[in-house]
């Protein structure tokens, strides 16, 4: 002979996404900005990596580039 069970019911899902819908999930302009500066300047370093040689007088391409980032920046 088999008894009834009684389950728990759990708290409905819908008050939790009502709440959720109206959240914003658009992404600022430098969480996109940010990852493809840094996969540029690493791109930059590998390219370059050919051309290594002892430091001489001149300034490498990346360190210009920083710099000029940096003056537009600040």
């Amino acid at each position: 002979m088999s008894a009834p069970t009684h389950t728990r019911s759990l708290p409905s899902a819908a008050p939790r996404a009502r709440a959720t819908a109206g959240a914003s999930t658009r992404l600022h302009w430098w969480a996109l900005a940010l990852p493809a500066l840094a996969f540029g300047l690493l791109l930059m370093l590998l390219a370059g990596s050919g051309e290594a040689h002892a430091a001489t007088g001149e300034v490498s391409s990346l360190v210009q580039v920083a710099e000029q980032l940096l003056r537009a920046v600040g």
